[in-house]
């Protein structure tokens, strides 16, 4: 549980420093893939649904 709670504390003070959109959805793929690898999980999928996450979060047309 603490790992979780670690990793996503993580992404979230990486991703507020972000100016751009391409930042933004770089560094969040990082986090993913860094978080999924943490917590034993695909470093793949991670990178897809973190970079998947924070394009929505700062799309409009999303």
């Amino acid at each position: 549980m603490h790992k979780k709670f670690i990793a996503l504390a993580l992404a979230a003070i990486v991703l507020s420093g972000c100016d751009t959109m391409l930042q933004t959805v770089g560094l969040g793929a990082a986090a993913g893939a860094v978080g999924a690898s943490a917590l034993g999980g695909n470093s793949t999928a991670g990178l897809l649904v973190g970079g998947g996450i924070a394009y929505c979060s700062e799309s409009p047309n999303c």
